[in-house]
């Protein structure tokens, strides 16, 4: 029977016709070096011990975090180092790669986003994701908003949604006169706000960003990170960006992943060094290779 939690995720529970989710407990977990507890309605993830896994290698180990609703959390660091890997575990996009499996904990609002009962779709849908380059369908810019809400059944109240999303995405003013036109002639930061607002559309608390600025100009760019600051009010958003100075620009708490390398099999494993408030790890950072980073003395 399936059950459906107050975020949102179906849980199906095959012995039982209820599912208890425990609350997230008061305290602060060790891994989440802030100067005070964070509070449980203000907890959205609670990481522990979590490692990512392409068959039998180990792509990142060990990641020990939490991110608070409205909040922007950053993940720095050079390549290779699991950034992406690990921000697509937060919706279970790695499910997708055949090989790829996960370890640890990771808990959403109290679920644990792996539980084999969790509807992995349904994580998605709460839980929207933005790619590197814009992607948008070959179909109408009306008909790339509202596709998330029709896949979902929706079919009344249409309108609202694409205008609703559009705008929050910055987009409406843009392209109100033209919903019907192709999405593909949009410019490439237009293209990155609908990729956004197609994300919107579905209702999401969390927005997953990897590296969403990279193919854009610096005006497009600058766009893209007033959007971010406009919206963190509604949504939860995590970013992977290879720009140290965005990263300083638009975030509250921010990550720093680094490399180890395997000298047996030259194979380099992603780990989670530093996270902590984004203005302390720029100005103050407490481990060495975090300092090393951000001054540019590798990476």
């Amino acid at each position: 029977m399936a059950n459906t939690t107050d975020t949102g995720v179906s849980v199906t529970d095959e012995t039982t016709s209820d599912i208890t989710v425990e609350a997230p407990t008061a305290a602060a977990p060790e891994a989440a070096p802030a100067s005070t507890p964070v509070d449980p309605a203000d907890l959205v993830f609670d990481v522990s011990d979590l490692s990512v896994y392409y068959g039998d290698f180990r792509a990142v180990r060990d990641v020990n975090m939490t991110v608070e609703r409205n909040q922007i959390t950053a993940l720095i660091g050079p390549s290779g180092c699991g950034k992406s890997t690990v921000l697509r575990s937060f919706n279970r996009m790695n499910d997708l790669i055949p090989t790829a499996r996960v370890t640890g904990d990771l808990i959403y609002r109290g679920v644990d986003l792996y539980d084999p009962r969790v509807d992995p779709v349904e994580v998605r849908r709460r839980i929207g994701m933005v790619f590197q380059k814009p992607n948008p369908f070959p179909k109408s810019i009306y008909d790339n908003v509202a596709y998330g809400p029709r896949i979902a059944g929706q079919k009344k109240g249409l309108d609202e949604v694409v205008e609703s999303s559009l705008r929050k995405a910055a987009l409406w003013d843009e392209v109100k006169d033209r919903l019907g036109d192709s999405a593909i002639g949009l410019s490439g930061g237009q293209q990155q706000r609908l990729s956004i607002a197609r994300a919107i559309a579905t209702q999401p608390e969390v927005l997953l960003m990897d590296e969403p600025c990279s193919a854009l100009d610096p005006i497009a760019t600058a766009r893209i990170e007033e959007l971010m600051a406009e919206i963190k009010s509604e949504y939860t958003i995590l970013i992977v960006t290879h720009n140290m100075q965005q990263a300083a620009r638009v975030s509250d708490r921010t990550a720093f992943f680094s490399v180890e390398l395997d000298e047996h099999n030259d194979r380099r494993t992603g780990l989670l060094v530093e996270y902590t408030d984004t203005a302390k790890l720029f100005s103050n950072p407490d481990d060495e290779r975090t300092e090393n980073y951000i001054t540019g003395r590798f990476g």
